[in-house]
């Protein structure tokens, strides 16, 4: 008899048809995150499931898994799980680093020089018809060549932000909780700084930072308010790194020039008043989403469950379900 795999929401043609070649696949194509009880219903059915970072994976989903093996999330993130549960049912649980960095860095620097240039506002006042001709102070917007950028969070993700920061000749300041080796500052050009300062003396400041207790909302209104008034802030992390209200006030007020944000305190909700202000641009969480990287990830999940459903441990166990 197949092992049963739960594929949670929409996913890679190439991949299912891997994934059904070993296994019966439970596949919902719909679109729509699955309701907590379906959820449920599926983990008490399904050795190993495949999730999406919106599917709320908690103690009562886990639980009810009695045979589950693996949760494997499509993803670099997996906050949306309860890691520490899964570890005490000895459920295997899963993302994808290591293969997204360079198209979520692209990701960045577009938002970089889409706000900056105010591509996006531009791009409509064209196609709404009210552009007549050339005009010395239309769309006036801020140089990136040259200027500091702030990487908050200097991983993989980071360290390729900055990588790309060396075509733009930009000074690049970063901090972290520890830094990194010599050889790659000097690669980068970057230096460790506190991140009061990194705020103060940067032009762009851009978040990569994973979501824990220490990161959660490090971002707030005391930190914008250390920003230039003429910075812009991007956050391509998660979304609960950064105090949302306090930005649109602070965009409102003019304390920094603007932002980027992939990814949104309450995803999918949007903050009040985002969608009133043109100093800010707010793609729906596509940092990874190229036609190669996703199918590179897709395959990776299908990995991962072909490990697990072999008793071997799984390629890319999350950190910290092993205590670490």
């Amino acid at each position: 008899m197949k092992p049963v795999v739960t594929v949670t929401n929409i996913f890679s043609e190439t991949a299912l048809e891997r994934l059904r070649q070993r296994c019966h696949v439970v596949y919902n194509d719909s679109g729509a995150s699955l309701p907590v009880a379906e959820l449920k219903q599926r983990a008490a059915e399904s050795d190993a499931m495949v999730t999406y970072l919106s599917d709320r994976i908690d103690s009562e989903v886990l639980g009810a898994g009695n045979k589950l093996k693996l949760v494997a999330n499509y993803g670099a993130g997996f906050n949306n799980i309860d890691v520490a549960r899964a570890r005490q049912n000895q459920i295997w649980v899963t993302n994808t680093p290591g293969v997204l960095h360079e198209t979520t860095a692209d990701l960045t620097w577009a938002l970089m020089l889409g706000i900056a240039r105010a591509i996006v506002p531009a791009d409509r006042y064209t196609r709404e018809g009210h552009f007549t001709g050339w005009q010395a102070k239309l769309f006036l917007g801020h140089d990136v060549y040259g200027k500091t950028l702030g990487v908050i969070g200097c991983g993989e993700i980071g360290r390729a932000v900055a990588r790309r920061a060396l075509g733009f000749d930009m000074k690049v300041l970063y901090c972290q909780r520890n830094r990194l080796p010599e050889e790659q500052e000097q690669r980068l050009n970057a230096a460790f700084v506190p991140l009061e300062q990194l705020l103060r003396e940067s032009d762009f400041v851009t978040l990569h930072v994973p979501l824990t207790e220490e990161t959660r909302y490090m971002i707030r209104a005391e930190q914008i308010a250390m920003m230039k008034p003429t910075a812009y802030l991007i956050n391509t992390a998660r979304g609960k790194v950064m105090d949302d209200r306090a930005l649109v006030e602070a965009l409102k007020k003019g304390t920094i020039a603007g932002a980027a944000l992939d990814v949104f305190e309450n995803e999918p909700e949007l903050t009040e008043g985002m969608t009133e202000l043109n100093n800010i641009l707010i793609p729906p969480h596509i940092g990874s989403a190229s036609h190669a990287t996703r199918e590179v990830m897709a395959n990776l999940v299908v990995d991962n469950v072909f490990d697990a459903l072999d008793g071997a441990t799984p390629r890319t166990l999350v950190p910290g379900w092993n205590g670490g």
